[in-house]
């Protein structure tokens, strides 16, 4: 399997807090929390390094209604690609399989932005499906460093997922990435203190690759605190400080998507939206406004062009287990998933059931 490689940019530190993010339970700050106010300097990558990761970043037109506008559309939802199934993880075998499953059967990607802005950029007669990763840990984006350069790991997800684009050029980079960038537990934009053999330095290299490829980053909040246990004041602070640490990593970067940590409201729920955060020690404000905001569950998310569709609500599918391919058989059973209008595109669309799911 071949390694996609990027060449080694120069950087100034960010420091970033230290608080837990285990997604069962992370609701406790780090024994020491460090400043985060000022925004970190980076040295922008050489004219090499973005030849080197520049992609396709189109996300098309708008895409016209039809009467099949108002079927389901998956809106995914993955955290560990790992060696073991449960409940949040998904092993590495059983991902390769989902993508395989779902491009089989007529699914392309495309982002929570293109979802909720209808640019559905898949061709007719195929079936759009969004892919969004929680909590930025290691395995879903992991660099190994040889001989002075940075490559991304084959059997992380983002690796997995560059392979079968390979393989398949219309199964583009496009899925949401929803960041933690100062989590414990290596989860700090996917990896941080050597922690899985990922080091502090290389974070800010991986959000900029994902941007480049034409992924689409999301804010996740700081470090995936229950937003309902507390006030407005801290609410705001933890999503303005994640916002502001990804335009740190790409600068100017416009975060659309908002995924609430655990799926759980804060009791303002307007401020999942919309706020802004002062910080205490230079008195710079900063605002936050989301196009989309994502729960955890309740999915298939309804299509944009149903009018039930709310984007500041969008229902999500877990993906573990064989759950992908009992949805992609129950929607294809039941005629009710979404399907992009006009002149069907011969290529490759599996008939009859769901193969029967890989075994981890």
């Amino acid at each position: 399997m071949h390694a996609v490689r990027v060449r080694f940019p120069s950087f100034c530190g960010l420091v970033l807090a230290a608080c837990s993010a285990n997604i069962a339970a992370s609701d406790k700050p780090a024994g020491s929390l460090a400043d985060t106010s000022a925004t970190a300097t980076l040295g922008a990558p050489s004219p090499a390094a973005r030849a080197t990761l520049a992609g396709d970043t189109s996300y098309g037109g708008i895409t016209r209604t039809s009467s099949g506008s108002l079927g389901k559309v998956p809106v995914l939802m993955v955290h560990l690609v790992a060696d073991t199934d449960a409940m949040w993880t998904i092993t590495k075998a059983r991902f390769r399989h989902t993508l395989e499953t779902l491009y089989a059967h007529g699914y392309r990607p495309i982002t929570v932005a293109q979802l909720i802005d209808r640019r559905i950029d898949v061709p007719a007669g195929r079936r759009p499906v969004v892919f969004t990763f929680d909590d930025a840990s290691a395995s879903q984006f992991r660099y190994l460093e040889r001989n002075g350069q940075l490559e991304v790991d084959p059997e992380s997800a983002v690796g997995i997922w560059l392979a079968f684009s390979r393989q398949h050029p219309d199964w583009k980079p496009r899925a949401t990435f929803c960041l933690l960038s100062g989590a414990e537990a290596g989860r700090s934009f996917f990896g941080n203190k050597g922690i899985e053999g990922q080091q502090t330095e290389w974070r800010f290299a991986k959000l900029q690759f994902l941007h480049a490829q034409g992924f689409e980053l999301c804010n996740h909040t700081l470090w995936h605190a229950n937003l309902a246990k507390y006030p407005d004041a801290f609410v705001q602070e933890q999503i303005a400080r994640g916002q502001l640490a990804i335009d740190s990593a790409v600068p100017g970067y416009t975060v659309r998507t908002f995924a609430l940590p655990l799926g759980v409201w804060p009791r303002n729920r307007a401020l999942a939206q919309r706020g802004e955060w002062t910080d205490p020690k230079t008195g710079v404000v900063t605002r936050y406004a989301y196009d989309a905001i994502l729960e955890v569950a309740g999915g298939p998310s309804a299509s944009p062009f149903d009018s039930t569709f709310n984007p500041h609500a969008i229902k999500r599918f877990n993906v573990y287990f064989d759950a992908v391919d009992s949805l992609v058989a129950r929607l294809e059973r039941t005629g009710t998933g979404y399907v992009v209008p006009g002149p069907v595109v011969p290529g490759p669309v599996a008939a009859g059931p769901v193969a029967a799911a890989v075994r981890p």
